[in-house]
């Protein structure tokens, strides 16, 4: 059982997920892997299944909240949700306002957690690193796909909300940025505006499907290759930097539903670049500090879960 001040660091990790959703290409599972939790947040999702419901029929309620680790899953979620109904309006208003020190903290964030993840399980065997490097290449890839436009019929709609699911516990992939990719986005988000329930419930169907599919390949993946995995991931966290680095020069964008700003298409540029290319300040020196403060933040949290890991209650 965790203690008051694990749990404490737990929401503020779930706090964490809930504003990183918020902010299109990142997403909440990078934060899950980056913070330490997410083998226990896949295992968790595992657990929620037809033997969780046996359980309740013949232990009990008591029983059957063990089973799916209601405690982890009751603190992450209040703070994903306290994040999201609180710093929502602030993430929102730092990526209108402030976009570039945001994507310049997230850039620090993952690459300070490559670097302690690689040195917690440093890739030693040439097939690690070889799936390291497929990692970077599949992140990268996917984020320089072109946008497709496909049709938003419920059998669609259905397999999006499979892969967009998946996506999202995923460390440097977006669910909502998958969506984007194949043409869904303003569909899906039509749906909420619309208040479609045909189109809303097919989605969460094939989401709700594809998770615990995927959930239990990733559990038992973790389970026997956890250092290969790792690396892996590691690289979709490397190849993912293409899709948030900071200064960019917006090649093709749409208007969704809701007035946002969707970009379906950009290329990387140098800051001395953006300044001419694009016209704007390309703030450096807030930039860097932003991807120094992300850096130091993560091992921070790090050192101080590692410091808690093991106290008794």
């Amino acid at each position: 059982m965790r203690s008051l001040s694990q749990n404490l660091l737990l929401f503020l990790k779930g706090i964490a997920m809930g504003a990183a959703d918020v902010v299109p290409g990142v997403s909440g599972g990078t934060i899950a892997f980056v913070s330490g939790i997410y083998i226990e947040l896949i295992d968790t999702i595992k657990s929620l299944n037809i033997a969780a419901l046996k359980v309740l029929k013949s232990q009990g309620l008591a029983a059957a909240w063990r089973h799916i680790n209601g405690n982890f899953l009751a603190v992450l979620l209040s703070g994903i949700l306290t994040s999201l109904f609180s710093l929502a309006v602030v993430m929102q208003f730092l990526l209108a306002e402030h976009p570039l020190p945001l994507w310049s903290f997230f850039v620090g964030l993952i690459a300070g957690s490559v670097i302690y993840l690689l040195r917690q399980h440093p890739i030693t065997q040439w097939r690690d690193a070889l799936l390291f490097a497929l990692g970077v290449a599949a992140a990268w890839g996917i984020s320089v796909a072109p946008a497709v436009q496909l049709e938003g019929s419920h059998t669609t709609m259905f397999f999006a909300g499979s892969i967009a699911l998946c996506a999202m516990i995923l460390p440097g992939i977006s669910g909502s940025f998958i969506l984007v990719l194949l043409g869904l986005y303003p569909v899906f988000i039509g749906a909420i505006a619309g208040f479609q329930i045909d189109i809303l419930v097919v989605f969460g169907l094939g989401g709700i499907l594809g998770l615990m599919f995927f959930s239990r390949l990733l559990s038992w993946l973790l389970a026997h290759y956890e250092a290969t995995v790792i690396a892996t991931m590691c690289g979709f966290l490397v190849g993912s930097l293409n899709i948030i680095w900071p200064w960019k020069q917006v090649l093709d964008s749409m208007i969704s539903h809701s007035g946002k700003t969707i970009v379906l298409a950009s290329q990387n540029l140098w800051p001395s670049e953006y300044l001419q290319l694009v016209g704007s300040d390309p703030q450096i020196l807030l930039g860097v500090s932003a991807m120094l403060f992300g850096l130091i933040l993560v091992l921070g949290l790090e050192y101080v879960g590692s410091r808690y890991q093991d106290k008794p209650l």
